[in-house]
């Protein structure tokens, strides 16, 4: 269990996922840029090659813990993390139900 405070460090915001690849190093981890509302994209490495093609997560609206410390994975420094749901086989990436900007705060 953790405080509602620690909870509150958690800085959650809306990304316009811009490109995807696939990651040269990894059979399971795409390498993705996302617009946060900074003046340059994030790089996040995630674990959904199996689950998404590059074209199914390209313009998608995510949620993402932008204040997450660095980690390399395979080589590459990931900035962050998307958030998704996983049920049994079925992984599904967090999306708003309605538009929102680049940066939007997720309460």
């Amino acid at each position: 269990m953790i405080t509602f405070d620690e909870f509150k460090k958690i800085k959650l915001v809306a990304g316009k996922v811009v490109s995807v690849e696939d990651h040269p190093n990894a059979d399971k981890l795409h390498i993705i840029k996302v617009d946060i509302g900074e003046e340059n994209p994030r790089i996040l490495v995630a674990g959904l090659k199996t689950h998404y093609e590059p074209v199914d997560l390209e313009g998608m609206t995510v949620v993402v813990v932008a204040n997450l410390e660095p980690a390399k994975l395979r080589g590459v420094e990931s900035r962050g993390m998307l958030l998704a749901a996983q049920d049994g086989e079925v992984v599904s990436v967090l999306t708003p139900d309605k538009p929102v900007s680049p940066g939007a705060k997720v309460l």
